[in-house]
């Protein structure tokens, strides 16, 4: 159980305070023009950001992935963004460089690792590893090349 997504109904319609995605019909989603009267809160993926609690990881490394890491960035947030404009919840919260110079990123939406993992597989090949460990909820994916 994911302790983000909301264990009862949200009122139809909610609006996210934050980002201005609208809960309704039963999902979040991004609305051109906005409710008038819309109970105001912060959507799963806001709230995992604001709290920078991620539902998922994706770590990149590899020699391939440092000569080409502009150009293979510019695939994952191409990736992230398709995602983000059909699924308001699918978000990177943070990229950072490791220690070890490999690339970590946290998204708001645990699938998400996986998509991004698989997106630079087809496109670059290398290997693909994807961990889903039952107590932390979280995957954690690493994509290597």
């Amino acid at each position: 159980m994911d302790a983000y997504r909301s264990d009862h109904k949200l009122t139809d319609p909610t609006l996210c305070q934050i980002c201005g995605a609208v809960y309704s019909a039963g999902r979040w989603q991004w609305r051109e023009t906005l409710p008038d009267e819309a109970k105001e809160t912060r959507c799963p993926a806001c709230q995992r950001i604001h709290d920078r609690v991620p539902a998922g990881y994706l770590t990149l490394s590899g020699a391939f992935f440092n000569e080409h890491r502009r150009e293979i960035m510019r695939l994952v947030h191409n990736h992230v963004e398709r995602q983000r404009t059909r699924h308001p919840l699918q978000r990177i919260i943070d990229t950072h460089t490791l220690e070890s110079g490999d690339m970590e990123i946290t998204f708001t939406e645990f699938h998400l690792p996986k998509g991004v993992g698989e997106a630079l597989k087809k496109a670059y090949q290398g290997e693909l590893q994807v961990h889903f460990p039952e107590e932390s909820g979280q995957l954690r994916a690493s994509w290597s090349r």
